[in-house]
């Protein structure tokens, strides 16, 4: 079943926030896995996806809502699909659908009925 994954935050100053996340997650043992196309850094532990701060997809400035997203751990890629499907059924927004981001990164996001950005995924 699905489990709560990772989260993100947006930033308007993406140097800046590097800079402090990399300094507040590194002590913990939370480095950086990838650079986000955004121009952001997504921060793992264990290889494991656990945070990311990011520019917001839709291009607008980030606030304390914009950028910031939940995301689903999924134990598969059937899953991800099912679950993006059932939430479009109840009503969501696809914004963005079920397929791999990259190298065994399956992805797939969508907002809930009061625009909250979410997403399910699986790894491997």
């Amino acid at each position: 079943m699905a489990a709560l994954g990772y989260c993100t935050v947006g930033s308007n100053d993406l140097d800046r926030a590097k800079a402090f996340y990399d300094a507040l997650l590194g002590p913990a043992g939370i480095g950086t896995l990838f650079e986000h196309p955004s121009g952001g850094r997504v921060y793992g532990q264990d290889g494991r996806l656990v945070f990311g701060v990011l520019g917001p997809y839709d291009g607008q400035p980030a606030t304390a809502g914009n950028g910031s997203m939940a995301a689903f751990s999924c134990d598969s890629r059937a899953e991800v699909d099912a679950f993006h499907a059932r939430a479009l059924a109840l009503g969501g927004v696809d914004e963005g659908a079920p397929g791999e981001r990259g190298p065994g990164y399956y992805f797939s996001y969508f907002r809930d009925l009061d625009g909250n950005k979410l997403c399910a995924f699986h790894m491997g």
